[in-house]
């Protein structure tokens, strides 16, 4: 974006800091650390564009949700983020697959959902990143869904620790399918689409494949559970049964002893 363009309103980094809510501090960091693009260079003074804002929006809205910045940093190299529209489609792709909107529980309701009193299983909750500590007994549920599933499971008679195991191991396993999808995402739509210099009429067909991929993975995984669940159900239960059918299938054993006379 050039400093030619009369539409576009330029501010220094002040401007720029008061605008946004981040420090002038805060924007040299960002600029050092390769988060942010150098400003545009007149007469010594160094001028921010709207992209610069949009960038910044950003990176505030991920830390907001505990996105390292690191994370945040790779995120901006993959799409080669340098201009609003790219800052926009990062967004509308983290809406699309959008978090479940958090809420807000005290520590007495914890206890009472699952029936345990250890503050070392608060600990290991918000370790694995499904609780937040906001204030002194409050903490906010990071995936309700995920938090009801251990309730669940507790439900079930399972204690709390098993349960969170189980969750961690699917968070683990989730981990993996997802770099699936967005390296499928990346080399089969995003670096075709950016090599061809992200022509703006094709933004439209990006959108609406990252929104398809969204509902086909979804199915997919569902389906891949099924099939796996039922072919591990008959290999366990199919070892077992062959186990007892060979047991059972043993003749009967002789009673020791002299045998009975005549």
């Amino acid at each position: 974006m050039s400093m030619e363009d009369g539409d576009v309103q330029w501010r220094t980094i002040d401007d720029l800091a008061g605008v946004s809510g981040v420090t002038v501090r805060n924007i040299r960091a960002y600029q050092a650390r390769g988060l942010l693009p150098p400003p545009q260079v007149r007469a010594r003074t160094g001028f921010y564009g709207p992209g610069h804002e949009a960038r910044l929006e950003l990176i505030k809205e991920l830390q907001g949700e505990g996105v390292k910045l690191d994370t945040i940093k790779k995120l901006l190299d993959t799409t080669g983020g340098s201009t609003e529209q790219v800052v926009h489609f990062i967004r509308t792709i983290r809406q699309l697959f959008a978090a479940e909107q958090r809420q807000i529980v005290h520590v007495s309701e914890l206890i009472e959902r699952f029936a345990d009193t250890d503050l070392a299983v608060l600990r290991r909750a918000q370790k694995m990143g499904l609780l937040v500590e906001v204030d002194e007994g409050q903490y906010e549920e990071v995936s309700p869904r995920l938090m009801d599933v251990a309730h669940d499971l507790v439900g079930l008679g399972i204690p709390i620790g098993r349960s969170l195991d189980v969750v961690e191991q699917l968070r683990r396993h989730a981990d993996g399918i997802a770099r699936i999808y967005v390296d499928l995402f990346l080399g089969e739509v995003w670096q075709p689409f950016d090599a061809e210099g992200r022509p703006s009429e094709q933004w439209p067909r990006v959108y609406e494949t990252i929104e398809q991929l969204r509902r086909i993975s979804g199915d997919a995984m569902l389906a891949v559970l099924e099939l796996a669940v039922s072919e591990r159900l008959d290999v366990t239960f199919g070892r077992d049964i062959a186990r007892n059918v060979r047991t059972s299938s043993k003749p009967p054993v002789e009673p020791e002893g002299d045998p009975a006379g005549p």
